[in-house]
Order: C-alpha cells, then structure tokens, then sequence
C-alpha cells in the first residue's frame, strides 16, 4: 500500500477551485451552503496567511491565519480536509503548521478558532479550549464556538 506525502505549501490563486471544492465536498455537514460566497470573498480580498495540505501532489486542505488588528491575537481560519482523509491525522498536520508558525511570531499573544459545533472537538484534542457559543450565527443550524489555545505560546 503506498504511503500519503502530506506537504504543506502556502496558498497560490491557482489553488482557488480546489479549495471552493474542498468546502463543496464538506457542506452541508461542516459549512452551511451559504458559506461559499464568504470563502470567495475571503479568498479574493482577506488572505493574510493562507497554505494548502497535498497529499501526494494534490490540495487535500487548506486552511490560514489572520491577525487581529493589533497583531496579538492570531486566528486560526477556513480550514477544510478532503472527505477522503477525515480522521487520519492531515488535519491535525496543517493545523500544526500554522500554530508553529503563530508561535513563532513575537507580537502573538493568543491563538484563537471560532469554528462551530460541528468540529469544535478536533480543536478540543489539539489543546483549544472554549470561550463562548453563539447559536446560528455562521447559518441556522451552524453555531459559533469560539476556542483559544492553552498550549504554550512562545518557548
């Protein structure tokens, strides 16, 4: 059986269909329908640090980081795994990367996710810990849970 390369690379417009596509094959389970005009727009106009996950040459996930405006809080965002590799650690791949790279920026004091209650427990096993719920916000039947991180910050 061959083995899946998982690399992560940052994000390039060429990416953008494959990722509309990983949300598609994730909706209506984990993002509301309504959601993909605001993932366009997100990726047309609010990509501060965005990478995608290939698995053997090809975009499986993505996912990205944005700041808060004062640059202490870095916030986990729009991430997404190919149905395929659900539950086989890829996830947990990218969203390390991203958590290392967050920990390496000095001005970072806060590592947050706002995700909804469809996944909140991938965040949970990853050492993110709940803050507040809003229900329906993302979309009727899609609550917000926002999550920050108890894990070490800066070593």
């Amino acid at each position: 059986m061959e083995e899946n390369k998982a690399t992560v690379r940052s994000y390039l417009p060429a990416d953008r269909n494959a990722v509309l596509e990983l949300l598609e094959l994730n909706t209506p389970e984990f993002f509301s329908p309504a959601e993909r005009k605001d993932l366009e727009y997100y990726l047309d106009h609010e990509i501060e640090s965005y990478f995608v996950l290939e698995i053997n040459g090809v975009v499986a996930g993505s996912g990205g980081i944005n700041f808060s405006e004062d640059k202490k809080n870095g916030v986990i965002s729009w991430d997404m795994i190919h149905p395929l590799y659900h539950g086989k650690g890829f996830g947990s791949i990218l969203l390390r990367h991203r958590i290392k790279l967050l920990q390496t920026t000095h001005l970072v004091e806060k590592i947050k996710v706002r995700t909804s209650q469809h996944t909140f427990r991938f965040y949970e096993k990853s050492g993110f810990r709940i803050l507040n719920t809003v229900p329906d916000y993302w979309a009727k039947g899609f609550d917000l849970v926002e999550m920050e991180y108890r894990g070490i910050i800066h070593e």
